[in-house]
């Protein structure tokens, strides 16, 4: 009971403290006149990541890398076989061919990196800062994209768009000066400060509680890092998903997506990497590195040659990701 406790406890405050920390954070920096272009692509993109970040380092540091690397690697599947599947299901996604061969080929290319990283190497200091090199560089280029005017939003924008939009009913653009005007410094302050304790606090709890489990069951913590982490800390990707599904707007859908699997690799990865260098469990590198890489695989293969994931093609993701959890847990 005390565990599960640990957990549920732990997935609110993250989910409480992520949104607080975005919020306050960005009020913070439009006070002192950061672009709401720069601001979404870095710190809302970078913000709600936060919860699956600090989740990660903290089990890296505590030497559970079962947890560590089975969230990074269990969110991407759970991002495409459930969120993705369930969004299809709910309103077919129209893929637009450049967001495809812009967003698409790299949700598929970072997963191979991070799949030959860990078959080759470990996730060391160099491979972080290889991951967030490509990060940097990423987000330049969706930067000078939108700045540019550029047919189609980046992956990086569109998830930021679709916090804002569906957590308060408006735009980034629409809302910075009103917020800079109502918002007071002290308060702002306050609320990322806030945010942080609570998401620190939060991670800690559900490593905690994770780690329980896995003694309790006598398996290994890959598989609660895999699943019951995984889910939990993509939990906002799924309520913004099929709210976006729900309201029709499958656009924001794919991309929330689709941006949240490149962050995962290239922001949490590099980071986990980076402030606690951990290995990457065999299991991992040998079984759930290999299904990522399919499932981004499968992603391009039924999005390509419809240029839509429709409702059948949602229903075998879903389908996909029961399986997977079987495979799993048996």
């Amino acid at each position: 009971m005390m565990i599960a406790l640990f957990i549920l406890g732990g997935l609110i405050a993250l989910a409480a403290g992520g949104e607080l920390l975005v919020r306050g954070a960005v009020q913070l920096a439009e006070r002192i006149g950061v672009s709401p272009l720069l601001i979404s692509l870095t710190l809302v993109g970078l913000g709600t990541s936060t919860p699956e970040i600090v989740t990660s380092v903290q089990a890296a540091l505590i030497g559970s890398p079962g947890i560590a690397v089975g969230n990074i690697v269990g969110s991407n599947i759970v991002n495409i076989l459930l969120i993705l599947g369930v969004s299809a299901l709910i309103k077919p996604i129209v893929v637009s061919s450049l967001a495809l061969r812009r967003d698409g080929v790299l949700v598929a290319a970072t997963a191979v990196l991070f799949a030959a990283m860990s078959w080759l190497w470990t996730l060391d200091r160099a491979v972080g800062l290889v991951f967030i090199t490509g990060l940097i560089v990423y987000i330049a280029y969706a930067l000078r994209q939108e700045r540019a005017g550029a047919d189609g939003r980046t992956a990086a924008f569109e998830r930021a768009e679709a916090f804002e939009a569906i957590h308060t009913g408006t735009h980034l653009h629409s809302t910075q000066s009103a917020k800079a005007r109502t918002t007071s410094f002290v308060l702002s302050l306050g609320s990322a400060l806030v945010g942080l304790v609570l998401v620190v606090v939060g991670g800690r709890f559900l490593v905690d509680g994770a780690i329980g489990i896995a003694r309790i069951l006598e398996i290994s913590e890959s598989v609660i890092g895999l699943t019951i982490v995984a889910v939990g800390t993509s939990a906002p990707e799924m309520v913004t998903s099929i709210t976006a599904a729900l309201r029709r707007q499958s656009d924001v859908a794919l991309g929330n997506v689709l941006g949240s699997n490149i962050y995962n690799i290239l922001a949490i990865g590099g980071l986990t990497a980076l402030i606690a260098p951990t290995d990457v469990p065999l299991d991992i590198v040998r079984f759930d590195n290999i299904v990522m890489v399919a499932v981004s695989a499968a992603f391009l293969i039924f999005a390509w040659t419809g240029s839509r994931i429709g409702r059948k093609e949602g229903a075998v993701l879903v389908i996909g990701y029961g399986a997977y959890l079987l495979a799993e847990w048996w």
